[in-house]
């Protein structure tokens, strides 16, 4: 009998063929190497974006904290937002990191202070309103304004606590001074009397709460339920004034 032809009696061994083969072209740097990865799967090209694209279009997380007021906090705090007298300690307040959305729908850092007892509660409602996408224009401390409420409403800050009282009514501490109240996106969610005044001034074209329009907080509204659920009430549901920024824990 005529013995078999080379091809035919190579079939014997293809494991170690193949692994031969595959030594000769990652050598020769054939596309065939390179397309090889490892565990046999097949990456991207180098020359590709394909894994930037998909990080760039990741769902930012959500980033919170809660820490004590540190010496240069404390320092920057007394005499604006703080001062001897206040009914709450700065030792009884906390600092609360989060993450928040803007009016351009980009993530921003934002930091609120709050009584302690209030900030595993506030740090869950901004959890939720960034997982909601609600727009926050901004989050600063209302030391950034000299403390002072009216500014920091002109500038649509959110803010918490401020050592200050109710305005109009000298000697009363508003809830704001025990670190249980909030004001969100003020501008677009202003104080209303039933005189007409509206404070800040830029929140008139907001009085009319209908149509509903980008940072607003309405009634029936998923931001009302969110402060509810942690425990803190809506000044849009007060009897003749309306303070539609306004959360507390309170409800005053």
């Amino acid at each position: 009998m005529r013995p078999l032809p080379e091809p035919a009696r190579r079939v014997a061994v293809p494991a170690a063929v193949a692994a031969l083969c595959g030594l000769l072209a990652l050598a020769a740097g054939s596309p065939g190497a390179r397309s090889a990865g490892p565990e046999g799967r097949s990456p991207a090209p180098a020359a590709r974006t394909v894994g930037l694209d998909r990080a760039s279009e990741a769902e930012p997380a959500f980033r919170g904290s809660i820490s004590r007021i540190d010496p240069a906090l404390r320092r920057r705090m007394t005499g604006v937002s703080w001062h001897r007298g206040c009914p709450v300690g700065l030792s009884g307040l906390r600092l609360v990191r989060v993450t928040h959305w803007d009016f351009a729908r980009r993530p921003r850092a934002g930091r609120l202070v709050v009584r302690a007892g209030t900030a595993r509660g506030i740090l869950r409602v901004f959890r939720r309103l960034f997982e909601r996408r609600f727009a926050i224009r901004r989050i600063r401390l209302v030391d950034a304004y000299g403390g002072r409420d009216h500014r920091s409403m002109r500038a649509d800050n959110t803010s918490a606590f401020n050592c200050r009282e109710v305005s109009g009514r000298p000697g009363v501490w508003s809830e704001h001074a025990y670190g249980r109240a909030l004001d969100l996106n003020p501008v677009e969610n202003p104080w209303v009397e039933p005189s007409g005044h509206v404070s800040p001034p830029a929140g008139r074209p907001y009085a009319r709460r209908k149509p509903h329009r980008k940072g607003m907080v309405s009634r029936r509204g998923a931001v009302v339920r969110i402060f509810a659920a942690a425990g803190w009430k809506w000044g849009g549901r007060w009897s003749g004034v309306k303070d539609y920024q306004h959360f507390s824990t309170t409800g005053r």
